[in-house]
């Protein structure tokens, strides 16, 4: 059961919490493109939180990865697989390179790793890494292709994948609170996700 020491999730949490802070000293003030620069920095932080669909699935992948793997050094892991995959399918969609099925997928992913969540269903290391890591590259595809006009596609970049990280951070922590003996919050959160999941993939939006 992964028990992780209230201190070092919280270095964890300060030092992202630092990390998305500190991306304005790309922007210099006074100089051209700082507005536009400062703008892309808030959208791309902004990004994973305005939509549902992309801050469930990555609040899943945090609070199922804490409860289902023994310790931090294998949980993070999982999260770290999701992060980086999302980063190239978001560089696969802002060039615009055609990936089909993106928003289908997505919100597959969203009743799979509902249904994992409230099932606790226990996978292999390895295998529960790149299960996340495919879902992933849709949620990246898609924000690349979302990427906004004009600016510093790097600054938005830079801001999402922060923002992507403190989610995930934010669902170990929730797991890591709840542990196993408390882990009923957790199932019906993840029956929740599930649910929303199989509606969007029923309406088809």
């Amino acid at each position: 059961m992964f028990h992780a020491p209230a201190t070092q999730m919280r270095k964890m949490l300060t030092a992202l919490a630092l990390l998305s802070l500190a991306q304005p000293v790309l922007a210099h003030p006074g100089h051209p493109g700082h507005t536009d620069t400062i703008s892309m920095l808030t959208d791309g932080l902004l990004h994973p939180l305005a939509g549902p669909d992309h801050l469930l699935a990555m609040l899943a992948v945090g609070v199922w990865s804490a409860l289902v793997y023994p310790s931090i050094k294998r949980a993070v892991y999982v999260p770290l697989s999701f992060s980086i995959i999302l980063l190239v399918g978001a560089l696969m969609g802002m060039a615009g390179l055609h990936i089909p099925l993106v928003e289908p997928l997505i919100m597959a992913s969203l009743l799979v790793l509902g249904l994992m969540l409230a099932g606790m269903t226990r996978l292999p290391l390895p295998v529960g890494s790149v299960l996340v890591a495919f879902f992933a590259f849709f949620h990246g595809a898609a924000h690349g292709l979302e990427l906004p006009q004009g600016g510093t596609a790097i600054v938005f970049i830079l801001g999402f994948m922060a923002s992507t990280l403190l989610i995930h951070c934010t669902g170990m922590v929730a797991g890591a609170i709840l542990t196993r003996r408390h882990v009923w919050p957790a199932r019906l959160a993840g029956a929740g996700i599930a649910s929303y999941g199989a509606i969007l993939m029923l309406t088809g939006h």
